[in-house]
């Protein structure tokens, strides 16, 4: 029999209108699409009427339990049963997607595939909220952490020394250690006047932005719910200066908390 082959596909962001064309033609050959809770279920109508289609995601602060070793064992049977099968997952699969791992797995298997590249949340949900994550004098260099623990206690924390020290950190699903990112950040000598924006469903029509400062986010975002990116720097003020151009409809449709507008550096 021969033996198929699985494409890692980034789903992007959030909107479906934001994969890649490849990502597309990927799933548009699929006989089986394994997808995540970030995936936009509009995608899956990309797939053929006859492909299966099998949810691998995990609730946010659900335990692993091996879940990662069933995707990967699910991946290598259905590719050695000759199927083409698209595993499609939010963001880009490197970026704190576990894709290196699925296709480590699929190397030692001996089962064909191919990384597609896709859109990673934590450039374009800045973007979506007029934050960029370099700015001309103002952040010359940003940095990505994952806003949650790894669940494998071998894997190293935050460093948070580097977090405090980035003109741009961005945390990625940092809804539920909001609390904890903050007060690391001011313990480890970031500024309590550092600009901040959470960014919760962004890309998509329902997103809401918070922005604040260090120390005075966690009650300005009280009510944010995940999904949710939070931006910490002063590239957050940038969000101000073209919101101020911005037409009135147009502010008022992306636009739910906002900061006193300051332009300005913090020290």
């Amino acid at each position: 029999m021969n033996v198929g082959k699985v494409f890692l596909v980034g789903a992007g962001p959030g909107d479906p209108e934001l994969i890649t064309v490849r990502g597309v033609n990927a799933l548009r050959q699929a006989d089986v699409v394994l997808y995540d809770r970030l995936a936009h279920p509009a995608l899956l109508d990309h797939a053929p009427a006859h492909a299966e289609r099998i949810y691998a995601g995990r609730a946010a602060g659900e335990p692993d339990l091996g879940r990662q070793d069933k995707i990967n064992q699910m991946l290598i049977r259905f590719a050695c049963n000759g199927h083409i099968v698209v595993r499609l997952k939010g963001g880009d699969p490197f970026v704190f997607g576990r894709g290196g791992e699925e296709a480590l797995a699929l190397a030692k298997a001996s089962v064909p595939f191919e990384i597609v590249p896709g859109i990673s949340a934590s450039i374009a949900v800045p973007e979506a909220a007029f934050i960029p994550v370099t700015h001309r004098g103002v952040a010359a260099s940003f940095a990505v952490f994952a806003g949650h623990e790894a669940s494998d206690a071998s894997v190293s924390g935050t460093d948070w020394e580097v977090a405090a020290r980035i003109p741009t950190a961005v945390f990625l699903m940092g809804v539920e250690r909001l609390p904890t990112i903050v007060a690391e950040l001011i313990a480890h000598g970031r500024n309590v006047h550092t600009p901040v924006a959470l960014i919760e469903q962004g890309t998509l029509e329902n997103q809401r932005v918070f922005t604040g400062t260090l120390g005075d986010i966690l009650s300005r975002a009280a009510d944010a719910r995940p999904p949710a990116t939070v931006v910490v720097g002063d590239v957050v003020s940038v969000r101000e200066v073209i919101l101020a151009s911005v037409e009135t409809s147009e502010r008022r449709s992306v636009v739910s908390r906002e900061a006193t507008p300051a332009f300005v550096k913090s020290g």
